[in-house]
C-alpha cells in the first residue's frame, strides 16, 4: 500500500480552528465547563 491510501484524514478542512491543538484544547475546556455546571447544578 502506498502512503496516500493509509493516510488518515482528520477532517481539518471542516475545522473552525487554525490548528488541531487549539481545537483539542477548546474541546477539553468546553467539557470541563459542562462538567462543572452539571456538578454545581445537581
Amino acid at each position: 500500500m502506498n502512503k496516500k491510501e493509509t493516510e488518515f484524514d482528520r477532517g481539518t478542512v471542516l475545522s473552525i480552528f487554525s490548528s488541531d491543538r487549539r481545537e483539542d484544547l477548546m474541546a477539553l475546556v468546553l467539557a470541563l465547563v459542562i462538567a462543572l455546571v452539571v456538578y454545581l447544578a445537581y
